[in-house]
């Protein structure tokens, strides 16, 4: 028998039966609170939902410096996968089952999509959240990634919100092109980082008593992102919003630690006529969801080639170490074209390969998608 879900727009989905899920989320039996509520929006999703929790789909700045994105494949420095693939890859999936089992607007999306796509969806980027600070920052996570044979590539600034990133290129395996999701063509991963030296006094000293809480939880920072959990202990509410009123990046991480920010949907790589982006955001404003309208609904690299959209956040509740029991921001899913490079426009439609379209990341697209979490977007109402 299928399973089927109700959300708040009056739709159902049905899935096939699938087996429990190995990670449980802890705060299962916590009702719904305020601090980033959304009554007009969807994409609040109290963990006493009706969404059964065991569900696993699976399928066969505003003043910010530019860097410049990538604009090749970097042929000359593709790498080979170093490791077992097998391996790899049900890491990634154990990644993505905790992010879907937190976030159901992500889970029925892909539900909605593989519907219409010959249950089939390839990954542009995973992206991850850090604090740069006692070893937590970017290289906790990309040790592991590039121990895979991943290449790091592009560094990112974002002055305004005190950030930087990393992207780095996924290893070449030549048969992944015929899976989907995790098991399909691997994605690239961006890392982003916190710069705490440029924090307030009040607000290094909450972040950094706990990653030295950690210990030396950062050298498990993929492990902790598997399983889902928080490598130091769950911070007091007064601290939370503390962190928020000064970086909401800062107080998402405080509560979410490793866990995957966002995954994003290949678009291009789809068959259905939602291979086009603005397709597929009309198709999920249609069914209910709300999407980020920072900048616009649509963020366009100024070379035109990178096009990018995406939900706002589920928020869950999360008991504070103080029993205070609030609703916090989760993740959101993403939405990538990368269109056909320049030099590339005369090859016959069915012949383009990822290599011939625009690789990279764009700053201004970037800093308006790390909006997706905020208070803003989550409160807006639709209209």
């Amino acid at each position: 028998m299928g399973t089927f879900m109700k959300f708040r727009s009056g739709i159902f989905l049905k899935s096939a039966a699938v087996s429990s899920i190995e990670f449980s989320l802890p705060f299962s039996s916590l009702t719904y609170s305020s601090v980033f509520r959304s009554d007009s929006g969807r994409n609040f999703i109290s963990m006493k939902s009706e969404i059964p929790r065991n569900l696993n789909f699976q399928g066969k700045s505003r003043d910010f410096s530019i860097v410049r994105g990538s604009k090749d494949r970097h042929a000359d420095e593709d790498s080979s996968f170093q490791g077992d693939e097998y391996f790899f890859c049900r890491a990634l999936e154990a990644m993505e089952k905790v992010y879907l089992n937190r976030n159901p607007t992500a889970k029925a999306i892909l539900e909605l999509v593989r519907s219409i796509d010959d249950d089939r969806i390839c990954y542009d980027h995973f992206a991850f959240r850090t604090f740069g600070v006692n070893g937590h920052g970017i290289d906790s996570l990309a040790k592991f990634f590039t121990d895979f044979g991943y290449v790091q590539r592009e560094e990112l600034r974002f002055t305004a919100k005190k950030l930087k990133a990393f992207w780095f290129s996924p290893p070449s395996i030549p048969h992944s092109d015929a899976g989907t999701s995790a098991f399909g063509p691997l994605p690239r991963i961006f890392i982003s980082e916190l710069l705490v030296d440029q924090m307030s006094p009040e607000a290094q000293k909450i972040i950094r008593k706990y990653t030295e809480l950690s210990g030396n939880g950062n050298n498990y920072a993929a492990l902790a992102s598997a399983l889902g959990t928080l490598t130091w202990k769950k911070p007091s509410f007064t601290e939370f919003q503390q962190l928020a009123r000064e970086s909401e990046y800062a107080a998402w991480t405080l509560v979410n630690g490793y866990a995957l920010n966002h995954v994003t949907i290949s678009t291009h790589r789809l068959k259905s006529h939602l291979r086009k982006i603005g397709n597929l955001n009309e198709f999920i404003v249609q069914n209910g969801f709300k999407l980020n309208s920072e900048g616009g609904v649509l963020k366009v690299s100024p070379d035109g080639l990178l096009l990018q959209s995406s939900t706002v956040a589920d928020s869950t509740s999360f008991q504070f170490s103080d029993g205070t029991i609030e609703s916090v921001p989760r993740s959101y899913i993403e939405f990538a074209e990368r269109l056909v490079l320049p030099e590339f426009k005369n090859i016959p439609e069915n012949e383009v390969k990822e290599f011939h379209r625009r690789d990279g990341f764009e700053v201004g697209n970037a800093d308006k998608i790390f909006e997706s979490t905020s208070k803003d977007q989550l409160n807006r109402r639709v209209v």
